[in-house]
Formats: structure tokens, C-alpha cells, sequence
């Protein structure tokens, strides 16, 4: 969030307290003063502590205030890589920040690489609506017929709605406080889908220009330099097919030039798994997904096959030339023979199999779609 005085051409953003808010296409270079950080500051300060749920276990809030913009590395490590929160703090600290972390403080990091953040090549926008106070923890009312009206008529917006799993994408799980949130690339589109969803009343609205649908967090790496916690994209070989364990987790291998590695299609991807257990060896696949630690397996978000191997099936036992009846086999993988004339053969009767996919792109459901992870939609568009 940018502070200070815009000027030039100005875009209509949102709404506070029936104030309409604007962002500008440019910015009035302003020298702070000492006392407007420490306004600032005082005002973070006062939100946090009054509004995050600190005693949650995962709750490590903090803020980050900077006059320069740090280096755009910075943000392309947050997310897809690991950044230690003792180099981000040496970080903060050449560059005279204001800062302050809770608990052990990981919200500096986002912060720290949010600002970092700059949209190279691509962003989307969402435009998020906040419920009334008094509705905050309480079950959230957004119509779902709406929701899929937008989804239908408001093409530039995406993840909407998963019609397989009947899940409304565009509403938090969390009781936060707010409502709901339309992603999408084009503003006024935006502001349109909101004109069109129904739901209990908002308090306020604001669009962000974000990251997400961007798949910013994935990087190409071979096998070999594949580490955990990493997002990659890597290409290779099914080496072992598909198997499904309990819980319904489907894992396969695949390899390459410098080794192996297991992937897999975990229970909330629902139906994505029945693509995955289509994959036979051979196929040749590029897989999209973010790390696990142990086993090393990367989670699949999507895939491209790039290559299906010919898959032959025996369709019965070869017929003899001579008395017209089917041969008998002597035994896993021996050759047949007749039992009347005793003429042999090793050529069953074989077809090649029909494959249930296609060259291309599969992804996750809506419902199991990573907020970074790239849609198809905005894939194949470009």
C-alpha cells in the first residue's frame, strides 16, 4: 500500500465509508517527516494488536514500512524459494525501515516481499468486499446462482465457481471479516460482477492489482535440483504408473537425464486424480506443483502432456492356421500351442489401446486451485 499524494489520471478503486477511493498513475515525490512514520507506525500498530487473532497458532502478523523500494529479488525469493527471517531483518535494516513483527514475526517477510513486488509481465486484480463488523464470524450469506451468473457473463474473471464440487470459490473459509472476493483482469469488469452478486451488505469494497493466477512462484529445474519447499516445473519420463493409497492420494514417478522423483494428485484435488490415473510409462509429461520435504514428492497444481506412449492389449490367444481353434498358452510369457496339431505360435491376437487423454494441459479443480497457480483460462490466452 502506497502512501501519500497521487496526481495525474486517477481510477476509481473502492469505497469507505461512502467515500469513493481512487488510485493515481502517478505519485507526488514527498519528503516524510519523522512525525509521519510514527503516525503511521502508531497506526499499524494499533490494528494488528486490536484485530489479529494472535493466540491462533499460525497468526505471526507484522508490518513493514520503507521509503525505497526493495530489490524485486527479494519477492521472487518469497515465493519460490526460503527466506530466513534474520536476512530480512539485516535486509530492513540497511534500508532504514520501520518494522515490527508478533510472535516469530514470518509476517515481516511477506511484507518485506510484498513491497518488493512490482507486476513484471503479469498481475490480475481482486476486488474484495468486507462484511459490517457485526457480522464478523457469523455465517456469510453470498447467493451461488450469482455467483455463477458472473462466472458466465463476466469473462476476464476466473475461479468463480467449481459446478463439479459445488463450491463457491469466491468466499473465504476463514471468519474473517471479509465477504467475498472476484478475481479477475479487467477493473471494470470487476465492479460489474459486483453490480451482480448477491449477498448481506457490504461495508466497504477495494480493488488490489495482485500476483495471483500468475504462477509467479514456479521456477524450470531438472530433477537433480529439485529442493523442498520449492514451486517448479519440471519435465519428464513416467517411470512408474500411477497408484492410488489410502485416503486416495494417487502417486506416480516420473524421471529425467538426472534422476526421479514422485508426484502426486492428493484427495482435494477430487476428479483431477482420475486424469492422473489415465498416465501410463513412457508418457511424457511437464508437472507443475510446489514441494514437499519427506518424501520428496511435488504436488501437483497442473500438467501438460507433452507425449502418450502406444499401449498394446491382448485381446485373446492366436487361432491355429490348421484346425481353427484358439492355442493354449505354456506359460507367463512362453509361446502358444495347439492342442490338436501341436503347431505353435508366440503372436497373440493384440490391439492398440484407445488412451482417455489428449496432448495438452490438465489442471486441479477450482476448489483445490492454489491462489498463485496460473488458470488455464489465463494459459491459453496468451
Amino acid at each position: 500500500m502506497q502512501i501519500g499524494r497521487g496526481i495525474g489520471k486517477k481510477l476509481l478503486i473502492g469505497e469507505i465509508e461512502n467515500k469513493e477511493i481512487f488510485s493515481f498513475s502517478k505519485k507526488l515525490l514527498i519528503n516524510y517527516k519523522d512525525e509521519d512514520i510514527i503516525e503511521i507506525k502508531s497506526i499499524l500498530t494499533h490494528v494488528i494488536e486490536k484485530y489479529a487473532k494472535i493466540k491462533e497458532k499460525n497468526t505471526n502478523p507484522g508490518f513493514v514500512i520503507l521509503q525505497k523500494q526493495p530489490s524485486f529479488k527479494i519477492y521472487e525469493k518469497a515465493v519460490k524459494e526460503i527466506i530466513f527471517i534474520n536476512d530480512i531483518k539485516t535486509k530492513l535494516k540497511s534500508l532504514q525501515a520501520e518494522y515490527k513483527g508478533y510472535k516469530n514475526e514470518r509476517g515481516i517477510i511477506g511484507a518485506t516481499a510484498s513491497i518488493a513486488w512490482c507486476p513484471k509481465g503479469d498481475s490480475t486484480y481482486e476486488l474484495i468486499t468486507y462484511r459490517k463488523e457485526k457480522k464478523w464470524g457469523t455465517k456469510r450469506f453470498v447467493d451461488n446462482t450469482s455467483v455463477k451468473k458472473i462466472d458466465k457473463t463476466c469473462p476476464s474473471t476466473f475461479d468463480n465457481y467449481d459446478y463439479v464440487n459445488k463450491h463457491n470459490r469466491l468466499v473465504p473459509s476463514s471468519p474473517c471479516p471479509v465477504l467475498y472476493g472476484i478475481r479477475g483482469e479487467d477493473t471494470k469488469e470487476l465492479m460489474h460482477a459486483k453490480s451482480l452478486i448477491e449477498s448481506e451488505n457490504i461495508d466497504c469494497w477495494l480493488i488490489f492489482e495482485t500476483n495471483q493466477g500468475t504462477d509467479d512462484h514456479l521456477q524450470k529445474k531438472k530433477i537433480k535440483n529439485i529442493q523442498p519447499y520449492q514451486s517448479v516445473i519440471t519435465e519428464g519420463t513416467i517411470s512408474k504408473n500411477p497408484y492410488t493409497l489410502k485416503g486416495g492420494h494417487v502417486i506416480f514417478t516420473i524421471k529425467d537425464s538426472t534422476g526421479n522423483i514422485d508426484c502426486a494428485a492428493y484427495e482435494p484435488t477430487k476428479e483431477f486424480r482420475k486424469i492422473i490415473r489415465e498416465l501410463r510409462s513412457d508418457d511424457v509429461i511437464e508437472v507443475y506443483g510446489g514441494v514437499r520435504k519427506k518424501p520428496l514428492t511435488i504436488n501437483i497444481e497442473k500438467i501438460n502432456i507433452k507425449h502418450l506412449s502406444e499401449h498394446i492389449e491382448k485381446v485373446e490367444n492366436p487361432i491355429c492356421t490348421k484346425c481353427g481353434k484358439h492355442m493354449k498358452s505354456k506359460g507367463k510369457n512362453q509361446e502358444y500351442k495347439c492342442k490338436i496339431c501341436g503347431t505353435k505360435s508366440d503372436k497373440p491376437l493384440l490391439i492398440k489401446k484407445q488412451r482417455g487423454l489428449h496432448l495438452g494441459f490438465y489442471e486441479v479443480p477450482v476448489c483445490a486451485r492454489r491462489h498463485l497457480s496460473k488458470p488455464l483460462k489465463r494459459i491459453l490466452q496468451f
